[in-house]
């Protein structure tokens, strides 16, 4: 039989590509909140839905992972995902009424989600041995694509004006779909049976809960420190070089605790500290708003980045093997990018209600503190 599987060397590029794709459609948004108010005449709430439901779209998919494994496949779902994305970014190109953005939305974030959630099957099936360098891969070209974005987002709008700035994203979907295509890394596979968890659910709850507040940060943060840093007088350029440099702050903080979290086997301490980064970073927002900007996205990225990795790695603490630990993730991460989904959307009502976003920071520190309390629970080996 013809040997189907691609060279790990080239894969790997293929699935850094892949992920350069799938946060340009959130990047782009927030730099460009001027525009799109006088353009789109989008109110702070719809803006906020450009972000919320692409969110909630990936925690749909992420539930839904194991079914849109066995019924639709790897090869086949994530073609179908970069053609989702190419769709909802090209169509931006043609209409601009809010209901349309919001259709594209939904669009792009189920394109998104099918490929999150089956890219990791996908590597875990082909490429076991190189599953850990793959998927630091892929997660570090979705941070590389949304710091490209974030920077670029005013340099495209000022040289292609707005429908072309927000549709550009498709043209490189269209490339690595026809990239993805061509190599067809298809091959027989078996789908096992789906593991059960025997983990209390109010456990399950609590991790999902921990995931979904913390990403929730994440989030809140891409879709309005933009606008918020416009508002302090900013121009949208260099609002979103500073967005760039936090995704970037992301990425080393994500890395840096790859590399030594082993070394925690206590997870708590870890914890508290990127907990209390982060809300030092709200808070700076919250104190002085716009006048530390760099000490503001060292914290904020600091802390996001770290607390992403530490969430699924404190999951996986909690499984029995591999198969359980599947399953886990994907009901905390489901669930997680739902609760995640919120926090963009209350920064909008708050922005229409006629207050500053610093009601916005306020509640997330809130929120931190809350996640402060759920850490101290995560003790060694608890049940």
């Amino acid at each position: 039989m013809k040997n189907t599987l691609l060279f790990p060397a080239i894969f790997a590029l293929i699935v850094f590509v892949v992920g350069l794709n799938l946060r340009p459609m959130l990047a782009i948004i927030g730099p460009l909140f001027p525009a799109l108010q006088q353009q789109a005449g989008l109110s702070a709430t719809a803006f906020s839905l450009l972000t919320t439901l692409p969110v909630a779209m990936m925690g749909l998919a992420a539930l839904a992972g194991p079914w849109l494994l066995a019924r639709i496949g790897t090869v086949p779902g994530i073609a179908a995902g970069l053609l989702c994305l190419a769709l909802a970014a090209l169509w931006r190109g043609y209409a601009l009424s809010p209901p349309q953005l919001i259709l594209t939305a939904l669009a792009g974030g189920a394109g998104i989600g099918v490929i999150q959630a089956l890219m990791p099957a996908l590597i875990r099936q082909r490429y076991t041995g190189a599953a850990p360098t793959l998927m630091a891969l892929f997660s570090t070209g979705i941070m590389a694509g949304a710091a490209l974005m974030a920077a670029s987002a005013e340099p495209l709008f000022s040289l292609l004006g707005l429908r072309a700035a927000l549709a550009i994203a498709g043209g490189l979907s269209i490339f690595t779909l026809l990239l993805w295509l061509s190599v067809n890394p298809r091959g027989p596979v078996n789908h096992p049976a789906p593991a059960t968890v025997a983990l209390p659910t109010a456990r399950t709850c609590l991790l999902l809960l921990f995931f979904g507040i913390g990403t929730g940060a994440y989030t809140l943060v891409l879709a309005w420190l933009p606008p918020f840093y416009i508002q302090a007088g900013w121009s949208a350029r260099n609002s979103g070089f500073l967005l760039a440099g936090l995704t970037l702050t992301e990425v080393v903080a994500g890395l840096v605790i790859s590399a030594v979290q082993h070394r925690f086997p206590e997870r708590r301490w870890l914890l508290l500290l990127v907990l209390a980064l982060l809300l030092a970073g709200l808070l700076s927002l919250i104190v002085t708003p716009g006048a530390m900007p760099v000490l503001s996205t060292l914290l904020l990225g600091s802390g996001i980045g770290a607390l992403f990795p530490l969430s699924l790695i404190v999951t996986l603490d909690h499984a029995r093997n591999a198969r359980e630990a599947g399953v886990l993730l994907s009901r905390v991460q489901g669930g997680g990018y739902l609760i995640a989904a919120v926090m963009p959307l209350v920064a909008g009502w708050v922005r229409d209600s006629g207050a500053s976003l610093t009601g916005a920071w306020l509640i997330m520190s809130v929120g931190v503190v809350v996640l402060m309390v759920i850490a101290w629970r995560f003790r060694p080996l608890s049940g």
